[in-house]
């Protein structure tokens, strides 16, 4: 894997990517979503959950769809959505191990919020190894798979993108960071052939593992 000789920064997605999507954790946020989108909409169930695929099919998220159709303020939906049960996240030792040897800046980049995504990684045993975190508020709302929500948050970090690597569970998620010049990992079950993605892995500690064995092997 030499296409990684010259990343600096390496950046992760958080929902099931950091966290393999066994432990259904984003079930319990859906839930919520459809009973937020059923109480701010005054509809039922099934109108709730057909309007949730539509906005995330159209817009990204549901969040973006309820801002940009119904001026939905977002903060008090991210707040809800996401106070779930983090219990149900073990803590990862190996991944850990795997992120720390990785050389050079390392940062999270999620649709979800930042004090969600902080929780996430504590309860993986993943707090302090990433030198910034980033949610869907640090791009003005703009969530991925739009390119200017990759700008805005790059801009912020200062990240070059073609020094930079993109792992994502979402392959709709990797095309903009390809397009930029990024190396791309789709971290999923299985791979979905496509020209904007490079890696696929299903195990990304063993893969992690694997590019900081090589990238101190060649220094």
């Amino acid at each position: 894997m030499r296409d990684f000789s010259h990343i600096t920064t390496w950046v992760f997605d958080l929902d099931n990517t950091l966290y393999p999507p066994e432990y259904r954790l984003f079930d319990q946020i859906e839930v919520k979503m459809t009973a937020w989108v059923m109480q701010a909409l005054k509809v039922g169930r099934t109108e709730a959950d057909r309007l949730r695929r539509h906005y995330w099919e159209t817009y990204g998220t549901t969040l973006s769809g309820l801002m940009r159709e119904h001026q939905i303020d977002p903060g008090p939906y991210l707040s809800e959505v996401h106070d779930i049960d983090f219990t149900v996240l073990p803590r990862d030792p190996d991944l850990a191990q795997a992120l720390a040897k990785l050389p050079g800046r390392r940062i999270v980049y999620t649709n979800g919020c930042i004090p969600y995504a902080v929780r996430v990684l504590e309860a993986r045993g993943l707090t302090g190894l990433f030198d910034a975190v980033y949610g869907i508020e640090s791009a003005d709302f703009r969530p991925k798979p739009e390119a200017q929500a990759y700008q805005a948050v790059f801009a912020q970090d200062g990240t070059d993108p073609s020094r930079a690597a993109m792992f994502e569970d979402d392959p709709r998620n990797l095309v903009a960071p390809h397009e930029m010049g990024m190396r791309t990992v789709h971290v999923a079950p299985k791979p979905t052939p496509a020209r904007h993605i490079h890696h696929h892995t299903s195990d990304l500690a063993r893969f992690l593992r694997r590019l900081g064995t090589e990238k101190a092997a060649s220094r």
